[in-house]
Protein backbone atom coordinates (compact mmCIF):
# COMPACT_ATOMS: atom_id res chain seq x y z
CA UNK A 1 0.00 0.00 0.00
CA UNK A 2 2.63 2.50 0.70
CA UNK A 3 4.55 1.76 -2.38
CA UNK A 4 1.17 2.22 -4.23
CA UNK A 5 0.19 5.50 -2.06
CA UNK A 6 3.93 6.97 -3.19
CA UNK A 7 3.74 5.90 -6.73
CA UNK A 8 -0.06 7.82 -7.08
CA UNK A 9 2.11 10.63 -5.45
CA UNK A 10 4.46 10.86 -7.80
CA UNK A 11 1.92 10.75 -10.89
CA UNK A 12 0.23 13.47 -8.86
CA UNK A 13 3.09 15.70 -9.06
CA UNK A 14 4.02 14.77 -12.63
CA UNK A 15 1.07 15.40 -13.99
CA UNK A 16 0.73 18.52 -12.34
CA UNK A 17 4.44 19.78 -13.81
CA UNK A 18 2.81 18.89 -16.77
CA UNK A 19 0.02 20.74 -16.94
CA UNK A 20 1.64 23.55 -15.41
CA UNK A 21 3.76 23.42 -18.75
CA UNK A 22 0.96 23.08 -21.05
CA UNK A 23 -0.47 26.32 -19.30
CA UNK A 24 2.60 27.99 -19.34
CA UNK A 25 3.21 27.46 -22.65
CA UNK A 26 -0.17 28.35 -23.84
CA UNK A 27 -0.62 31.46 -21.73
CA UNK A 28 2.84 32.80 -22.95
CA UNK A 29 0.64 32.69 -26.64
CA UNK A 30 -1.32 35.62 -25.25
CA UNK A 31 -0.46 38.83 -26.48
CA UNK A 32 2.03 37.64 -29.57
CA UNK A 33 1.46 37.28 -32.99
CA UNK A 34 1.76 34.07 -34.10
CA UNK A 35 1.60 31.85 -37.36
CA UNK A 36 -1.46 30.26 -38.36
CA UNK A 37 -3.30 28.51 -41.19
CA UNK A 38 -6.92 29.25 -42.82
CA UNK A 39 -8.60 25.94 -42.67
CA UNK A 40 -12.63 27.25 -43.57
CA UNK A 41 -14.26 30.67 -44.49
CA UNK A 42 -17.85 30.91 -43.82
CA UNK A 43 -19.80 34.15 -44.39
CA UNK A 44 -17.89 36.86 -43.75
CA UNK A 45 -15.12 35.16 -41.32
CA UNK A 46 -12.32 32.89 -41.81
CA UNK A 47 -11.77 29.89 -39.29
CA UNK A 48 -7.74 29.72 -38.03
CA UNK A 49 -5.62 27.30 -36.48
CA UNK A 50 -2.57 28.49 -34.67
CA UNK A 51 -1.68 25.29 -32.89
CA UNK A 52 -3.61 25.57 -30.01
CA UNK A 53 -6.47 22.73 -28.99
CA UNK A 54 -9.00 25.10 -30.39
CA UNK A 55 -9.27 27.57 -33.63
CA UNK A 56 -10.45 30.88 -33.83
CA UNK A 57 -12.39 33.18 -36.31
CA UNK A 58 -11.24 36.90 -37.56
CA UNK A 59 -13.65 38.30 -39.84
CA UNK A 60 -12.63 38.67 -43.58
CA UNK A 61 -12.38 42.59 -43.36
CA UNK A 62 -9.55 42.51 -40.92
CA UNK A 63 -7.27 40.99 -43.85
CA UNK A 64 -7.99 43.52 -46.01
CA UNK A 65 -6.30 46.97 -46.26
CA UNK A 66 -8.21 50.00 -44.88
CA UNK A 67 -8.03 51.12 -48.67
CA UNK A 68 -8.93 48.06 -49.93
CA UNK A 69 -11.13 44.84 -50.19
CA UNK A 70 -10.40 41.26 -48.06
CA UNK A 71 -8.50 38.61 -50.23
CA UNK A 72 -8.18 35.41 -48.88
CA UNK A 73 -8.40 31.35 -49.61
CA UNK A 74 -8.54 28.35 -47.83
CA UNK A 75 -4.76 26.72 -46.74
CA UNK A 76 -3.50 30.66 -46.54
CA UNK A 77 -0.92 31.21 -43.66
CA UNK A 78 -1.05 34.23 -42.22
CA UNK A 79 0.32 35.87 -39.11
CA UNK A 80 -2.56 37.10 -35.93
CA UNK A 81 -2.88 38.46 -32.75
CA UNK A 82 -3.62 35.75 -30.03
CA UNK A 83 -5.85 38.12 -27.78
CA UNK A 84 -7.33 35.03 -25.51
CA UNK A 85 -6.69 31.46 -25.51
CA UNK A 86 -10.43 31.09 -25.68
CA UNK A 87 -13.28 32.56 -25.49
CA UNK A 88 -16.70 31.64 -23.44
CA UNK A 89 -17.37 29.34 -26.94
CA UNK A 90 -13.95 27.66 -25.92
CA UNK A 91 -12.82 29.17 -29.32
CA UNK A 92 -9.36 31.79 -29.50
CA UNK A 93 -9.78 35.31 -29.68
CA UNK A 94 -7.65 36.41 -32.86
CA UNK A 95 -7.25 39.61 -34.50
CA UNK A 96 -5.14 40.21 -37.91
CA UNK A 97 -5.53 44.06 -37.48
CA UNK A 98 -4.12 44.19 -34.20
CA UNK A 99 -1.44 41.78 -35.05
CA UNK A 100 -0.23 44.28 -38.68
CA UNK A 101 -0.48 46.55 -36.72
CA UNK A 102 2.13 45.56 -34.11
CA UNK A 103 4.15 44.52 -37.33
CA UNK A 104 3.73 48.00 -38.56
CA UNK A 105 4.65 49.95 -34.86
CA UNK A 106 7.83 48.16 -34.91
CA UNK A 107 8.68 48.87 -38.79
CA UNK A 108 7.34 52.60 -38.20
CA UNK A 109 9.40 53.16 -35.37
CA UNK A 110 12.42 52.22 -36.64
CA UNK A 111 11.72 54.20 -39.68
CA UNK A 112 10.47 57.89 -37.20
CA UNK A 113 13.83 57.11 -35.10
CA UNK A 114 15.76 57.12 -38.30
CA UNK A 115 14.11 60.10 -40.13
CA UNK A 116 13.02 58.12 -42.85
CA UNK A 117 9.53 58.46 -45.00
CA UNK A 118 7.13 55.81 -44.99
CA UNK A 119 4.73 54.40 -47.53
CA UNK A 120 0.79 55.39 -47.03
CA UNK A 121 -2.52 55.26 -48.50
CA UNK A 122 -4.97 58.22 -47.40
CA UNK A 123 -8.41 56.39 -47.38
CA UNK A 124 -10.79 58.81 -45.23
CA UNK A 125 -11.20 62.06 -44.05
CA UNK A 126 -12.02 63.30 -40.18
CA UNK A 127 -12.26 66.50 -38.64
CA UNK A 128 -8.65 68.64 -39.62
CA UNK A 129 -7.52 66.24 -42.01
CA UNK A 130 -6.94 62.85 -43.14
CA UNK A 131 -6.70 58.88 -42.09
CA UNK A 132 -3.80 57.53 -43.67
CA UNK A 133 -2.75 53.32 -43.58
CA UNK A 134 0.47 52.98 -42.83
CA UNK A 135 0.59 48.97 -43.75
CA UNK A 136 -1.81 48.30 -40.74
CA UNK A 137 -1.30 51.34 -38.95
CA UNK A 138 -3.90 54.28 -38.94
CA UNK A 139 -1.88 58.06 -38.98
CA UNK A 140 -3.56 61.12 -38.86
CA UNK A 141 -2.37 63.43 -41.71
CA UNK A 142 -3.54 67.11 -40.85
CA UNK A 143 -4.87 69.74 -43.49
CA UNK A 144 -2.06 72.09 -43.33
CA UNK A 145 0.31 68.88 -44.24
CA UNK A 146 -1.48 67.41 -47.37
CA UNK A 147 0.33 69.80 -49.88
CA UNK A 148 2.78 72.45 -49.69
CA UNK A 149 -0.27 74.54 -51.15
CA UNK A 150 -4.10 75.00 -50.18
CA UNK A 151 -5.72 71.73 -51.83
CA UNK A 152 -9.20 72.32 -52.87
CA UNK A 153 -9.75 68.84 -54.01
CA UNK A 154 -7.91 65.78 -52.03
CA UNK A 155 -9.47 62.94 -53.73
CA UNK A 156 -7.14 62.79 -56.62
CA UNK A 157 -4.53 61.54 -53.97
CA UNK A 158 -6.69 59.27 -51.93
CA UNK A 159 -6.49 55.13 -52.50
CA UNK A 160 -2.61 56.19 -53.94
CA UNK A 161 0.48 54.79 -51.82
CA UNK A 162 2.42 58.24 -51.57
CA UNK A 163 5.58 59.07 -49.31
CA UNK A 164 4.96 60.63 -45.91
CA UNK A 165 7.29 61.71 -42.81
CA UNK A 166 6.03 60.93 -39.24
CA UNK A 167 6.16 64.06 -37.51
CA UNK A 168 5.35 62.16 -34.04
CA UNK A 169 4.44 58.71 -32.90
CA UNK A 170 2.86 57.55 -28.94
CA UNK A 171 2.25 54.01 -29.20
CA UNK A 172 0.74 54.28 -25.82
CA UNK A 173 -2.12 55.85 -27.27
CA UNK A 174 -1.83 54.57 -30.68
CA UNK A 175 -1.75 57.94 -32.05
CA UNK A 176 0.47 58.63 -35.18
CA UNK A 177 1.10 62.19 -37.02
CA UNK A 178 2.36 62.39 -40.82
CA UNK A 179 3.27 65.17 -43.05
CA UNK A 180 2.98 64.61 -47.13
CA UNK A 181 3.86 68.23 -47.16
CA UNK A 182 7.56 67.63 -45.76
CA UNK A 183 8.34 65.20 -48.22
CA UNK A 184 7.41 67.38 -50.92
CA UNK A 185 9.72 70.28 -49.17
CA UNK A 186 12.43 68.21 -49.34
CA UNK A 187 11.93 67.23 -52.85
CA UNK A 188 11.24 70.87 -53.90
CA UNK A 189 14.41 71.40 -52.78
CA UNK A 190 16.72 69.18 -54.66
CA UNK A 191 14.48 70.11 -57.52
CA UNK A 192 15.24 73.88 -57.22
CA UNK A 193 18.72 73.19 -56.52
CA UNK A 194 18.54 71.63 -60.07
CA UNK A 195 16.62 73.75 -61.49
CA UNK A 196 18.70 77.06 -60.67
CA UNK A 197 21.73 75.38 -62.05
CA UNK A 198 20.24 75.42 -65.44
CA UNK A 199 18.32 78.18 -65.75
CA UNK A 200 18.93 80.73 -67.93
CA UNK A 201 17.23 84.12 -69.40
CA UNK A 202 15.15 83.33 -72.91
CA UNK A 203 14.50 80.00 -70.88
CA UNK A 204 10.71 78.27 -71.61
CA UNK A 205 9.44 76.81 -68.65
CA UNK A 206 6.00 75.70 -67.83
CA UNK A 207 4.88 76.94 -64.02
CA UNK A 208 1.66 76.80 -62.03
CA UNK A 209 0.25 79.93 -60.78
CA UNK A 210 0.84 80.01 -56.85
CA UNK A 211 -0.09 83.65 -55.24
CA UNK A 212 -1.76 86.50 -56.90
CA UNK A 213 -1.16 90.13 -55.68
CA UNK A 214 -1.44 93.57 -56.92
CA UNK A 215 1.29 94.14 -58.75
CA UNK A 216 1.64 90.34 -60.54
CA UNK A 217 1.46 86.55 -59.90
CA UNK A 218 3.55 84.24 -58.12
CA UNK A 219 4.68 81.15 -60.35
CA UNK A 220 6.35 78.00 -58.90
CA UNK A 221 8.39 76.40 -61.13
CA UNK A 222 8.87 73.39 -59.39
CA UNK A 223 10.85 73.90 -56.39
CA UNK A 224 11.30 77.74 -57.13
CA UNK A 225 9.23 80.88 -57.77
CA UNK A 226 9.26 83.48 -60.10
CA UNK A 227 7.77 86.74 -60.52
CA UNK A 228 5.37 87.52 -63.45
CA UNK A 229 4.50 91.35 -63.80
CA UNK A 230 1.15 92.59 -64.17
CA UNK A 231 2.97 94.48 -67.29
CA UNK A 232 4.73 90.67 -69.10
CA UNK A 233 1.50 89.05 -68.41
CA UNK A 234 -0.03 90.22 -71.62
CA UNK A 235 0.34 92.91 -74.15
CA UNK A 236 -3.02 94.53 -73.87
CA UNK A 237 -3.40 96.03 -70.75
CA UNK A 238 -4.20 94.54 -67.05
CA UNK A 239 -5.74 96.39 -64.29
CA UNK A 240 -5.30 93.30 -62.05
CA UNK A 241 -3.49 90.36 -62.19
CA UNK A 242 -7.07 88.14 -61.51
CA UNK A 243 -8.52 89.42 -64.83
CA UNK A 244 -6.08 86.63 -66.70
CA UNK A 245 -4.88 84.56 -64.40
CA UNK A 246 -6.13 82.14 -61.06
CA UNK A 247 -4.10 80.11 -58.65
CA UNK A 248 -3.52 76.79 -59.61
CA UNK A 249 -3.40 77.61 -63.34
CA UNK A 250 -1.02 76.08 -65.60
CA UNK A 251 1.08 78.20 -67.75
CA UNK A 252 4.04 78.46 -69.74
CA UNK A 253 6.21 81.24 -69.41
CA UNK A 254 9.56 82.92 -70.24
CA UNK A 255 12.65 83.63 -68.41
CA UNK A 256 12.74 87.55 -68.81
CA UNK A 257 15.88 88.17 -66.13
CA UNK A 258 17.88 85.88 -63.43
CA UNK A 259 19.60 86.78 -60.90
CA UNK A 260 21.88 84.14 -59.74
CA UNK A 261 23.14 85.95 -56.50
CA UNK A 262 19.65 86.83 -55.27
CA UNK A 263 17.93 83.91 -57.00
CA UNK A 264 15.32 86.81 -58.09
CA UNK A 265 13.43 85.34 -61.56
CA UNK A 266 11.42 87.62 -63.33
CA UNK A 267 9.00 85.88 -65.89
CA UNK A 268 7.03 86.89 -68.70
CA UNK A 269 4.11 85.36 -70.98
CA UNK A 270 3.54 88.07 -73.38
CA UNK A 271 7.20 87.40 -74.78
CA UNK A 272 5.44 84.22 -76.06
CA UNK A 273 3.56 85.78 -78.54
CA UNK A 274 3.76 88.48 -81.30
CA UNK A 275 4.94 92.15 -80.68
CA UNK A 276 1.67 94.15 -81.82
CA UNK A 277 3.77 97.43 -81.80
CA UNK A 278 5.73 95.89 -84.99
CA UNK A 279 4.93 97.74 -87.86
CA UNK A 280 2.34 99.84 -85.70
CA UNK A 281 2.95 103.40 -88.11
CA UNK A 282 1.56 101.28 -91.13
CA UNK A 283 -1.38 99.85 -89.26
CA UNK A 284 -2.26 102.97 -87.54
CA UNK A 285 -1.30 106.34 -90.03
CA UNK A 286 -1.45 109.60 -88.92
CA UNK A 287 -4.86 111.34 -89.74
CA UNK A 288 -7.07 108.19 -89.70
CA UNK A 289 -9.60 107.03 -87.75
CA UNK A 290 -10.48 103.94 -85.54
CA UNK A 291 -12.80 103.00 -83.14
CA UNK A 292 -11.75 101.98 -79.56
CA UNK A 293 -12.29 101.42 -76.40
CA UNK A 294 -11.55 102.83 -73.07
CA UNK A 295 -9.38 101.04 -70.58
CA UNK A 296 -8.22 103.55 -68.65
CA UNK A 297 -8.93 107.47 -67.44
CA UNK A 298 -6.55 109.90 -65.78
CA UNK A 299 -6.50 113.41 -64.72
CA UNK A 300 -4.87 113.96 -67.50
CA UNK A 301 -6.67 111.85 -70.54
CA UNK A 302 -7.85 108.79 -71.31
CA UNK A 303 -6.37 105.23 -72.31
CA UNK A 304 -7.72 103.98 -75.85
CA UNK A 305 -7.07 100.59 -76.82
CA UNK A 306 -7.40 99.87 -80.24
CA UNK A 307 -6.11 96.57 -80.56
CA UNK A 308 -5.26 94.34 -77.56
CA UNK A 309 -2.03 95.17 -76.51
CA UNK A 310 -2.01 98.77 -78.70
CA UNK A 311 -3.22 101.67 -76.64
CA UNK A 312 -3.41 105.24 -77.36
CA UNK A 313 -3.54 107.76 -75.06
CA UNK A 314 -6.69 110.97 -76.22
CA UNK A 315 -5.14 114.02 -73.67
CA UNK A 316 -7.59 116.04 -72.58
CA UNK A 317 -6.60 118.67 -74.72
CA UNK A 318 -8.29 116.43 -77.38
CA UNK A 319 -11.32 115.44 -75.66
CA UNK A 320 -13.31 118.39 -76.88
CA UNK A 321 -14.21 121.49 -78.76
CA UNK A 322 -15.49 123.03 -75.96
CA UNK A 323 -15.20 121.73 -72.79
CA UNK A 324 -12.10 123.22 -71.46
CA UNK A 325 -10.69 122.18 -67.90
CA UNK A 326 -13.04 119.39 -67.34
CA UNK A 327 -12.10 115.92 -65.67
CA UNK A 328 -11.82 113.12 -69.02
CA UNK A 329 -14.07 110.85 -66.61
CA UNK A 330 -17.23 113.90 -67.00
CA UNK A 331 -16.60 113.01 -71.10
CA UNK A 332 -15.74 109.23 -71.90
CA UNK A 333 -16.36 106.62 -69.60
CA UNK A 334 -14.44 103.40 -69.16
CA UNK A 335 -15.13 100.56 -71.89
CA UNK A 336 -17.06 103.30 -73.80
CA UNK A 337 -16.54 102.50 -77.75
CA UNK A 338 -15.04 105.75 -79.28
CA UNK A 339 -14.09 106.97 -82.55
CA UNK A 340 -10.66 108.22 -82.78
CA UNK A 341 -8.21 110.09 -85.33
CA UNK A 342 -4.92 109.31 -84.69
CA UNK A 343 -2.39 111.95 -84.52
CA UNK A 344 1.27 110.68 -83.78
CA UNK A 345 3.13 107.40 -83.41
CA UNK A 346 6.31 106.90 -81.73
CA UNK A 347 6.92 103.16 -82.48
CA UNK A 348 10.36 103.50 -80.08
CA UNK A 349 8.80 105.34 -77.39
CA UNK A 350 5.84 102.74 -77.90
CA UNK A 351 2.92 105.92 -77.78
CA UNK A 352 0.23 106.69 -79.62
CA UNK A 353 -1.32 110.14 -79.49
CA UNK A 354 -5.41 110.34 -80.24
CA UNK A 355 -7.23 112.93 -80.97
CA UNK A 356 -11.47 112.37 -79.62
CA UNK A 357 -12.38 115.91 -80.88
CA UNK A 358 -11.00 115.61 -84.15
CA UNK A 359 -13.40 112.95 -85.39
CA UNK A 360 -16.38 115.39 -84.78
CA UNK A 361 -17.50 119.45 -86.03
CA UNK A 362 -15.01 122.21 -84.82
CA UNK A 363 -17.66 124.36 -83.81
CA UNK A 364 -15.05 126.98 -83.99
CA UNK A 365 -15.19 126.35 -87.96
CA UNK A 366 -18.42 126.54 -88.14
CA UNK A 367 -19.04 129.63 -86.47
CA UNK A 368 -17.36 131.28 -88.62
CA UNK A 369 -19.30 130.24 -91.88
CA UNK A 370 -22.40 131.01 -89.78
CA UNK A 371 -21.29 134.31 -87.93
CA UNK A 372 -18.98 136.56 -90.11
CA UNK A 373 -17.28 139.62 -88.32
CA UNK A 374 -20.28 142.24 -88.11
CA UNK A 375 -22.61 139.50 -87.11
CA UNK A 376 -24.76 141.02 -84.03
CA UNK A 377 -25.64 138.17 -81.59
CA UNK A 378 -27.00 137.88 -77.88
CA UNK A 379 -25.65 135.70 -75.24
CA UNK A 380 -25.28 135.30 -71.33
CA UNK A 381 -21.96 136.67 -69.38
CA UNK A 382 -20.44 133.28 -68.69
CA UNK A 383 -17.46 134.84 -66.72
CA UNK A 384 -16.27 138.21 -65.95
CA UNK A 385 -12.07 138.69 -65.57
CA UNK A 386 -9.89 141.57 -65.20
CA UNK A 387 -9.20 141.75 -69.24
CA UNK A 388 -12.63 141.35 -69.88
CA UNK A 389 -16.24 139.82 -70.42
CA UNK A 390 -16.82 135.65 -71.80
CA UNK A 391 -20.34 135.73 -73.38
CA UNK A 392 -21.86 132.28 -74.72
CA UNK A 393 -23.03 132.10 -78.30
CA UNK A 394 -24.26 129.55 -80.23
CA UNK A 395 -22.51 126.07 -80.58
CA UNK A 396 -21.71 125.78 -76.97
CA UNK A 397 -18.61 128.28 -76.93
CA UNK A 398 -17.51 131.08 -75.76
CA UNK A 399 -16.43 134.65 -77.33
CA UNK A 400 -14.63 137.84 -75.39
CA UNK A 401 -15.24 140.80 -74.83
CA UNK A 402 -12.02 143.09 -73.98
CA UNK A 403 -12.65 145.97 -71.81
CA UNK A 404 -11.50 148.01 -74.39
CA UNK A 405 -14.68 147.14 -76.34
CA UNK A 406 -17.24 147.64 -73.59
CA UNK A 407 -17.84 151.51 -73.99
CA UNK A 408 -16.96 154.51 -75.90
CA UNK A 409 -17.84 157.13 -72.74
CA UNK A 410 -16.54 155.10 -69.84
CA UNK A 411 -12.91 153.56 -69.49
CA UNK A 412 -12.86 149.96 -69.26
CA UNK A 413 -12.19 149.33 -65.82
CA UNK A 414 -15.59 151.13 -65.18
CA UNK A 415 -17.23 150.08 -67.89
CA UNK A 416 -16.75 146.57 -66.22
CA UNK A 417 -18.83 147.10 -62.93
CA UNK A 418 -21.91 148.00 -65.31
CA UNK A 419 -21.90 143.78 -66.11
CA UNK A 420 -22.35 140.68 -63.68
CA UNK A 421 -22.42 136.96 -64.41
CA UNK A 422 -25.67 136.09 -66.02
CA UNK A 423 -26.70 139.38 -67.48
CA UNK A 424 -27.90 138.75 -71.21
CA UNK A 425 -26.24 140.84 -73.07
CA UNK A 426 -25.99 141.90 -77.27
CA UNK A 427 -22.47 141.92 -79.34
CA UNK A 428 -21.24 142.04 -82.31
CA UNK A 429 -18.52 139.81 -83.77
CA UNK A 430 -15.47 141.15 -84.70
CA UNK A 431 -12.74 138.81 -85.03
CA UNK A 432 -12.85 134.83 -85.56
CA UNK A 433 -9.66 132.84 -85.52
CA UNK A 434 -10.66 128.77 -85.29
CA UNK A 435 -7.12 127.51 -84.97
CA UNK A 436 -6.77 129.55 -81.66
CA UNK A 437 -10.37 129.32 -81.06
CA UNK A 438 -10.89 132.72 -80.25
CA UNK A 439 -13.63 134.78 -80.86
CA UNK A 440 -13.67 138.61 -80.69
CA UNK A 441 -16.21 140.45 -79.57
CA UNK A 442 -17.79 144.47 -78.82
CA UNK A 443 -20.44 146.39 -77.06
CA UNK A 444 -19.60 149.41 -77.86
CA UNK A 445 -18.97 149.06 -82.01
CA UNK A 446 -23.31 148.61 -81.77
CA UNK A 447 -23.22 152.10 -81.45
CA UNK A 448 -21.68 154.94 -83.74
CA UNK A 449 -18.36 155.78 -82.33
CA UNK A 450 -18.54 159.66 -81.41
CA UNK A 451 -15.09 160.40 -81.76
CA UNK A 452 -15.36 159.80 -85.38
CA UNK A 453 -18.76 161.46 -85.51
CA UNK A 454 -17.32 164.32 -83.72
CA UNK A 455 -13.93 164.07 -85.65
CA UNK A 456 -15.40 163.98 -89.40
CA UNK A 457 -16.93 167.81 -88.38
CA UNK A 458 -13.66 169.38 -87.43
CA UNK A 459 -10.84 170.00 -88.99
CA UNK A 460 -6.43 170.36 -88.17
CA UNK A 461 -5.95 173.95 -87.46
CA UNK A 462 -9.29 174.87 -87.30
CA UNK A 463 -9.83 177.18 -84.17
CA UNK A 464 -12.85 175.59 -81.99
CA UNK A 465 -14.48 176.61 -78.60
CA UNK A 466 -13.14 174.36 -75.85
CA UNK A 467 -14.37 173.71 -72.50
CA UNK A 468 -11.92 173.44 -69.36
CA UNK A 469 -13.04 169.63 -67.87
CA UNK A 470 -9.39 169.08 -66.02
CA UNK A 471 -6.20 170.65 -65.68
CA UNK A 472 -2.80 169.22 -64.24
CA UNK A 473 0.59 170.65 -64.46
CA UNK A 474 1.14 169.55 -68.08
CA UNK A 475 -1.62 171.14 -69.18
CA UNK A 476 -5.91 171.36 -69.71
CA UNK A 477 -7.73 168.78 -70.17
CA UNK A 478 -11.42 170.21 -72.42
CA UNK A 479 -14.38 169.30 -73.80
CA UNK A 480 -15.08 170.16 -77.64
CA UNK A 481 -18.46 169.93 -79.36
CA UNK A 482 -20.05 166.53 -78.18
CA UNK A 483 -17.97 163.35 -78.44
CA UNK A 484 -14.51 164.94 -78.76
CA UNK A 485 -12.13 165.77 -75.98
CA UNK A 486 -8.77 167.34 -76.28
CA UNK A 487 -5.59 168.29 -73.98
CA UNK A 488 -3.97 172.09 -74.08
CA UNK A 489 -0.20 171.39 -72.97
CA UNK A 490 0.87 173.99 -70.52
CA UNK A 491 3.32 175.31 -73.43
CA UNK A 492 0.47 176.37 -75.87
CA UNK A 493 -1.52 177.96 -73.05
CA UNK A 494 -0.21 181.88 -74.36
CA UNK A 495 2.26 183.25 -76.42
CA UNK A 496 3.56 184.96 -73.48
CA UNK A 497 5.67 182.73 -71.23
CA UNK A 498 4.63 184.60 -67.99
CA UNK A 499 0.87 183.11 -69.07
CA UNK A 500 2.19 179.75 -69.27
CA UNK A 501 0.16 179.17 -66.41
CA UNK A 502 -2.71 176.30 -65.70
CA UNK A 503 -3.94 178.28 -62.92
CA UNK A 504 -5.31 181.10 -64.59
CA UNK A 505 -7.96 179.04 -65.64
CA UNK A 506 -11.03 177.48 -64.16
CA UNK A 507 -13.02 173.95 -64.54
CA UNK A 508 -16.24 175.19 -66.74
CA UNK A 509 -14.27 178.53 -68.59
CA UNK A 510 -14.32 178.47 -72.31
CA UNK A 511 -11.27 179.50 -74.36
CA UNK A 512 -10.62 179.44 -78.04
CA UNK A 513 -8.08 177.04 -79.52
CA UNK A 514 -6.58 176.09 -82.63
CA UNK A 515 -6.83 172.24 -83.54
CA UNK A 516 -2.73 171.22 -83.84
CA UNK A 517 -3.91 167.55 -84.75
CA UNK A 518 -6.41 164.50 -84.48
CA UNK A 519 -4.87 161.59 -83.00
CA UNK A 520 -7.49 158.42 -83.67
CA UNK A 521 -5.35 156.33 -81.27
CA UNK A 522 -5.82 158.04 -78.26
CA UNK A 523 -9.11 159.52 -79.45
CA UNK A 524 -8.47 162.72 -78.67
CA UNK A 525 -7.60 166.52 -80.19
CA UNK A 526 -4.62 168.16 -79.29
CA UNK A 527 -5.03 172.10 -79.25
CA UNK A 528 -2.82 175.21 -79.06
CA UNK A 529 -4.06 178.83 -77.93
CA UNK A 530 -0.42 179.87 -78.14
CA UNK A 531 -0.89 178.88 -82.01
CA UNK A 532 -4.16 180.70 -82.34
CA UNK A 533 -2.94 183.94 -80.92
CA UNK A 534 -0.33 183.67 -82.95
CA UNK A 535 -1.90 183.31 -86.16
CA UNK A 536 -4.83 186.54 -85.03
CA UNK A 537 -0.93 188.59 -84.93
CA UNK A 538 -0.19 187.34 -88.49
CA UNK A 539 -3.88 188.18 -89.80
CA UNK A 540 -3.87 191.92 -87.92
CA UNK A 541 -0.89 192.22 -89.50
CA UNK A 542 -1.95 191.06 -92.93
CA UNK A 543 -5.08 193.73 -92.56
CA UNK A 544 -3.66 196.71 -90.86
CA UNK A 545 0.05 196.47 -91.41
CA UNK A 546 0.73 198.25 -94.36
CA UNK A 547 3.87 200.91 -95.40
CA UNK A 548 1.23 203.16 -96.27
CA UNK A 549 -0.97 203.28 -93.55
CA UNK A 550 1.39 205.11 -91.08
CA UNK A 551 0.28 203.01 -87.94
CA UNK A 552 2.38 202.15 -85.43
CA UNK A 553 2.65 198.55 -84.63
CA UNK A 554 0.83 199.13 -81.00
CA UNK A 555 -2.05 200.52 -82.81
CA UNK A 556 -2.27 197.52 -85.47
CA UNK A 557 -2.00 194.92 -82.40
CA UNK A 558 -4.54 197.27 -80.53
CA UNK A 559 -7.14 197.55 -82.89
CA UNK A 560 -6.79 193.56 -83.14
CA UNK A 561 -6.83 192.59 -79.68
CA UNK A 562 -9.97 194.88 -79.69
CA UNK A 563 -11.73 193.28 -82.52
CA UNK A 564 -10.69 189.58 -81.30
CA UNK A 565 -12.22 190.85 -77.78
CA UNK A 566 -15.44 191.82 -79.32
CA UNK A 567 -15.73 188.69 -81.81
CA UNK A 568 -14.87 186.79 -78.68
CA UNK A 569 -17.99 188.33 -76.80
CA UNK A 570 -20.09 188.18 -79.30
CA UNK A 571 -19.56 184.50 -79.44
CA UNK A 572 -20.08 183.86 -75.75
CA UNK A 573 -23.43 185.91 -76.19
CA UNK A 574 -24.36 183.97 -78.63
CA UNK A 575 -23.31 180.64 -76.68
Amino acid sequence: MAVSTATSDTEKENFAALLEESLGRTDSFEGTVVKGTVVSIENDTALIDVGLKSEGRVALKEFGQPSQGPVLEIGDEVEVYVDRIEDKNGEAVLSREKARREEAWAALERAFHESQRVTGVIFGKVKGGFTVDLSGAVAFLPGSQVDIRPVRDISPLMGTPQPFQILKMDRSRGNIVVSRRAVLEESRAEARSELVASLKEGQVLEGVVKNITDYGAFVDLGGVDGLLHVTDIAWRRINHPSEALQIGQTVKVQVVRFNPETQRISLGMKQLEADPWEGVEAKYPVGAKYTGRVTNITDYGAFVELEPGIEGLVHVSEMSWTKKNVHPGKIVSTSQEVEVMVLDVDPVKRRISLGLKQCMENPWSGFSEKHPPGTTLEGEVKNITEFGLFVGLPGDIDGMVHMSDLSWEKPGEQAIQDYKKGDMVRVKVLDVDPEKERISLGIKQLAEDPFEKGAAEVRKGQVVTCTITGSSDAGLEVAVGEGLTGFIRKADLSRDRSEQRTERFSEGDKVDAKIISIDRNTRRLQLSIKQKEAEEEKKAMADYGSSDSGASLGDILGAALKRAREEASKKDDES
